[in-house]
């Protein structure tokens, strides 16, 4: 090989060495799939299903029923009762109307509040499982990010016979994270990851379909998320209850 060629062959590599470095640095990522509800405890995450305002007198009627998804398990586990939450619903006249599937917590006056289901590290995808019944109906999440902002997105339609399982992609433009490692947002202590919450999820039916009366079931909700954080010198410095500690104990000035 020439002399020229050599030099313009090791001008390249040395070129491209830092930009794959880097490449490679921006790449790290962590990724896991992680199950944020799967309904066999409702003593201990209880949910609540509101309607719109044409549902037929006694409904919505709700359980949590002995029933799964056979695809994700041919049978129960031991020591464990699989449940999903099942719905039985009429509405008195065709339209979009809706039911509203939402976490909820006991307040301060001992009434059900609603309650945002943490999403931890950036999430991607979210799925879960439906049970079907070939009804013309359609399912919606809600999902809040750290500004307060909920955000619809549509998980799919369930005019489809028996489980299935419906997946969305989170878009990229919904804030997960902010540039600042630590500050005091509304009061609260705030690091940098800011997880988005899932506040709801709503069925909703479409104008020319029946509505006399259906069933729905619902099961396991998963999110694909990266939990992969940056190190860096002091980085326990971000973390909210290590912060929340270190100040308890502090002294003033």
């Amino acid at each position: 090989m020439s002399t020229g060629r050599l030099l313009g062959f090791s001008l390249v590599v040395a070129l491209l060495v830092p930009t794959l470095s880097f490449a490679q640095q921006q790449a790290t990522t962590n990724f896991q799939t992680i199950v944020i509800e799967d309904f066999d405890t409702p003593g201990e995450s209880p949910w609540i299903v509101r309607a719109g305002k044409f549902i037929a007198e006694g409904y919505p009627r709700v359980s949590f029923v002995r029933t799964f998804p056979e695809a994700l398990y041919r049978r129960e586990p031991e020591g464990r009762e699989l449940r999903a939450l099942g719905v039985q619903a009429a509405f008195d006249r065709q339209g979009y109307n809706f039911l509203e599937f939402i976490p909820v917590e006991p307040g301060e006056d001992g009434e059900q509040e609603p309650r945002g289901i943490p999403i931890p590290g950036r999430v991607r995808f979210l799925d879960m499982w439906v049970w079907g019944s070939n009804f013309d109906y359609y399912m919606d999440i809600h999902l809040r990010d750290y500004r307060g902002m909920v955000h619809v997105l549509k998980l799919g339609d369930i005019n489809y016979r028996g489980w299935r399982n419906l997946r969305v992609e989170i878009p990229t433009w919904i804030p997960q994270e902010s540039r600042y490692m630590a500050e005091i947002r509304g009061g609260e202590f705030a690091s940098d990851l800011r997880g988005l919450e899932l506040v709801k999820i709503v069925l909703w039916t479409r104008p020319r379909e029946r509505v006399n009366g259906f069933f729905v079931y619902l099961d396991e909700i998963k999110v694909e998320t990266d939990l992969y954080r940056d190190p860096f010198d002091g980085e326990d410095l971000r973390d909210p209850d290590f912060v929340r500690e270190m100040w308890a104990e502090g002294e003033g000035m």
